[in-house]
């Protein structure tokens, strides 16, 4: 299992979380080697996907965030080149300030970008068209600030692991990124959470608090997602055989726990659905990164 960004990242969470299940159930009859390749917001893994071409025993897990990245590095392929597998989960992002930040809460940050978008540093566990950083540029237009401003200030993070290094090193004003990765740091009070871009509140220490976008009177509910790949090439014989594994990885109730304990959303869709669903989120990316003039 390949896994595009640093340890603690999101999908780093979600591919040990799909492995453990799948070994611990000998869904597949054998273990993984799970490997982190770190670089260009997920284009680097996204590139050893592609070059393992016919190898049936590699997966990688991808995202919103991978999408924005070959759009960023200037891929020659998008993900549906590869062999889409599968849609796992739903994932809520948050907006996140240092426990000594004086925006208390999601209006201070929306009356200070009204004030002086320049004056706020932004940043994110994604490249341009990644989901830590349409969220930002979308929550700006939502309330009637140009994003192209907030975009000048935006900086890239690899991983929430890294972004949350530059929240506590007060490197960036607010952080942009799914409430998993940062649960120990909100549980301490290190963190503190202005607001969720889904639905609902979520659970948890420090976490509960915090209304959702639409609570704070703001017209925007975002969601990110995360996914499972194979190389290109492989047999539909082995395609059909590892998407049969992640459905029966996906009804264990030791996913379902997992889904309870990382609060993501069971968003689960396969096969020819899945690939349908990486082709309308490439098309969301590009209209955004037109209209920031990105592209």
């Amino acid at each position: 299992m390949l896994i595009p960004n640093s340890p603690g990242g999101g999908y780093d969470q979600t591919g040990r979380a799909a492995v453990a299940v799948m070994e611990n159930g000998d869904i597949t009859g054998g273990s993984f080697e799970v490997t982190n390749v770190i670089g260009a917001g997920g284009s680097v893994a996204m590139s050893r996907l592609m070059n393992a071409e016919g190898d049936e025993r590699t997966m990688m897990t991808a995202g919103l965030g991978v999408v924005g990245s070959l759009y960023s590095f200037a891929a020659p392929y998008k993900l549906h080149d590869a062999t889409p597998l599968a849609q796992l989960i739903e994932d809520q992002e948050g907006v996140l300030v240092p426990a000594d930040s004086p925006l208390k809460t999601i209006d201070d940050l929306v009356q200070a970008w009204r004030d002086d978008p320049s004056a706020i540093v932004v940043g994110g566990g994604s490249s341009p068209g990644g989901p830590d950083h349409l969220f930002p540029m979308q929550l700006a237009g939502a309330v009637g600030v140009d994003p192209r401003e907030v975009n000048d200030r935006y900086v890239v993070y690899d991983g929430g692991g890294p972004l949350t290094s530059a929240l506590l090193g007060n490197k960036i004003d607010v952080g942009f990124s799914g409430v998993g990765e940062f649960e120990g740091q909100l549980a301490s009070g290190e963190l503190r959470l202005l607001a969720v871009s889904g639905d609902e509140r979520l659970d948890g220490d420090g976490i509960s608090d915090a209304p959702t976008l639409t609570e704070a009177g703001i017209d925007l509910v975002f969601t990110n997602w995360r996914g499972v790949l194979a190389p290109p090439g492989i047999s539909d014989e082995r395609r059909d055989e590892l998407i049969g594994m992640l459905e029966e990885m996906h009804a264990t109730p030791e996913w379902q726990q997992a889904l309870e304990d990382n609060g993501w959303i069971d968003e689960f869709k396969t096969g020819d659905d899945f690939d349908t669903f990486l082709q309308e989120q490439d098309e969301r990316v590009a209209t955004t990164l037109e209209e920031l003039e990105l592209l």
